[in-house]
């Protein structure tokens, strides 16, 4: 379904399980740049009615799961630290030719959204099915769900904004090029490192 090009390797559930504060305070951050990221193309492409009524959908859900990754921290007594750099993202917003053109900007913003939501959901997967903990079993469980949805609606809404064929041949460009990225990746306590 989510036509990732390269799969985890169930090591990466060992090293975020061993480093359980480390994962979760990456994950919160994650979910709270998915948040901003939704509100930002509010912002820039406020016009385009349908696709700010949905991104408005998204960030408030991706916020709602930073607050429920941090009461799952606090409960467990852990501390949500510092946001740290992660390359992944920006790498990923690289791999297009920047533009003017204010549609191909936008189907280039989504299919980087839609790519990050796939990861997401490829590696809660992962997670949740090599953890012995049930209670971080069925959470990232319920958040797999939720990213595949986010990743199917950044992906609906790409197709709509230009040529179908157009938009599945950046798209599995794009796939191909995280694919060789993520080679390189699964080595640390982080959703997409």
């Amino acid at each position: 379904m989510l036509g990732l090009k390269f799969e985890t390797e169930t090591s990466w559930a060992e090293i975020a399980k061993d480093n359980l504060e480390q994962i979760l305070t990456d994950h919160a951050f994650a979910e709270q740049k998915a948040s901003a990221n939704a509100i930002s193309i509010t912002i820039n492409y406020s016009e385009e009615t349908e696709l700010v009524s949905k991104m408005l959908e998204i960030a408030i859900e991706e916020l709602e799961h930073f607050q429920m990754v941090h009461q799952l921290m606090t409960k467990r007594g852990l501390t949500l630290g510092q946001a740290q750099k992660n390359d992944y993202a920006l790498r990923l917003q690289q791999f297009f030719p920047k533009t003017t053109n204010r549609t191909k900007a936008l189907i280039q913003r989504l299919l980087v959204a839609a790519l990050i939501e796939a990861r997401s959901c490829e590696r809660f997967k992962v997670f949740s099915e090599n953890i012995e903990d049930k209670e971080l079993s069925e959470f990232y469980k319920e958040l797999m769900i939720s990213e595949a949805n986010h990743y199917t609606i950044f992906l609906n809404f790409a197709r709509q904004y230009q040529d179908k064929e157009i938009v599945n041949k950046k798209w599995q460009d794009l796939l191909t090029f995280e694919a060789e990225l993520m080679r390189n990746r699964g080595k640390t306590a982080k959703v997409h490192g």
